[in-house]
């Protein structure tokens, strides 16, 4: 396949891009900067163009947005605004968005609203549960939501994985495990119109 990775090097992003390539996809490797990641084409374009994303992603197989929000203390809103613009500019082509892990739901209430959720990640969860209802009441595209297990740290795959839809798979998952999951999506795509998350 031709897949499309936006934030390719960042945590995820660059994980997903090594991930393709070992499985011998074509990998087109979109930063704000243009990086040259070794065995791929690398586009320089933001999350905020929609016309150039819009553009990407219908000329991929599939495209994975791995972007997160600002966490220096700037606003979220840009994140949700990018998808708000996206979604309505109806791209034709597979989109896999990675979410995170504050809209999963345990007891009925949304991690982000539970006690003991981390400040500083507090901004992130409330932009990407807005960003997933905006997927879910969309119409007409080809997306699917991953969201990570409530811990999420570099490291590689682990033998197996866990996968649940709105509630966490377990309470773990390193960076490595998460792109296989994503990369088995793609291959064979389960979760069309949702989101699933993964644990290890």
């Amino acid at each position: 396949m031709n897949i499309t990775v936006i934030g390719a090097t960042g945590m995820v992003g660059s994980r997903v891009v090594a991930e393709a390539l070992s499985r011998g996809h074509q990998v087109t490797a979109v930063t704000r900067g243009g990086t040259a990641v070794e065995g791929t084409t690398p586009v320089a374009a933001d999350l905020s163009d929609t016309a150039a994303v819009v553009d990407l992603i219908n000329a991929s197989d599939a495209t994975v947005i791995a972007v997160p929000t600002d966490r220096t203390g700037g606003s979220a809103e840009p994140v949700i605004k990018a998808h708000r613009d996206l979604i309505a500019a109806a791209p034709t082509g597979r989109l896999l968005v990675v979410g995170g892990a504050g809209s999963l739901l345990a007891d009925g209430v949304e991690l982000k609203d539970g006690p003991g959720f981390p400040p500083l990640y507090k901004p992130e969860a409330e932009a990407f549960s807005t960003v997933l209802g905006l997927y879910r009441a969309s119409h007409g595209l080809d997306w699917t939501l991953i969201s990570p297990a409530p811990e999420i740290a570099p490291g590689d795959a682990a033998d197996h994985y866990s996968v649940a839809l709105d509630s966490p798979a377990g309470s773990f998952v390193s960076s490595g495990t998460f792109a296989v999951a994503i990369l088995d999506e793609l291959e064979t795509p389960a979760h069309r119109g949702a989101r699933f998350t993964v644990a290890q």
